[in-house]
């Protein structure tokens, strides 16, 4: 056993918990802590079953539980023939709400920029009258925006806006500043929806995401209102490898 293994696993049964778990579970935490507190590194290689087995005295199988369900969280992940290694942290979002994702990413202590693709003024289609819940050829805002954290695309925003209730969302500078402040200060709003689907990507959104056409994206409609009036319809597109969404749900 390496030196580097043994480091890693120097009391680590000093961090487990003493509560009456299964061994597993406590085994978990304890890893779990190890990550958090930024004691085990991002793409750092951790044992292998055997040196778990080898140097806690536990059995294999629950070692195995335990390294599976932490890559099934997404706290480890395993790459075939090389071992498992600490994952990269994905960025995600609360489910039940609504913000601005240049905050979320320097809240993660990276850098947000956005890039600009469209940005027009239409009438609305059928379709797009259906989804505002307006008149056909009703004036409409249509904007597609990439934002980036640090260097990386995490989003494709597409949506279309209420011209009515945001008569100056052409004019906005989305360089330096979100939708999301502009409608929120426009349009405040009092309630939303949200259709989350898992979604493979045109050949178009994998050339903006830089991904592969074979990753899996997370895809959120979303529709937002102010009062009696929905303000915005927008679809957002992430690397299923880059995002994820939390929920935390009460009694």
């Amino acid at each position: 056993m390496s030196e580097d293994t043994l480091s890693m696993l120097a009391h680590l049964f000093d961090d487990m918990p003493d509560a009456s778990q299964p061994i597993y579970a406590k085994l978990k935490q304890a890893i779990t802590q190890k990550i958090s507190h930024g004691q085990w590194q991002v793409n750092q290689r951790v044992p292998s079953e055997a040196e778990w087995v080898k140097a806690l005295g536990v059995s294999r199988m629950t070692v195995n539980r335990a390294l599976r369900e932490l890559t099934a969280e997404g706290i480890l992940v395993r790459h075939q023939g090389l071992g498992t290694f600490v994952a990269e942290k994905k960025a995600h979002s609360a489910l039940f709400e609504v913000h601005n994702i240049a905050e979320e990413i320097i809240a993660r202590g990276h850098q947000h920029r956005s890039e600009l693709l469209v940005l027009e003024s239409a009438k609305a289609s059928v379709e797009e009258a259906v989804m505002l819940g307006v008149r056909t050829n009703h004036g409409i805002f249509r904007s597609v925006v990439i934002h980036y954290e640090d260097d990386l695309p995490i989003q494709i925003e597409e949506r279309i806006v209420n011209a009515s209730r945001a008569p100056d969302y052409d004019k906005q500078d989305f360089s330096k500043h979100t939708s999301y402040e502009y409608l929120m200060t426009t349009a405040p709003m009092t309630e939303g929806e949200h259709l989350v689907e898992a979604v493979l990507p045109t050949p178009t959104e994998c050339e903006r995401l830089q991904i592969s056409p074979t990753e899996p994206c997370l895809q959120i409609n979303r529709r937002t209102w102010a009062g009696d009036d929905i303000i915005t319809v927008a679809r957002l597109l992430h690397p299923g490898s880059r995002f994820q969404l939390f929920g935390h749900f009460g009694r």
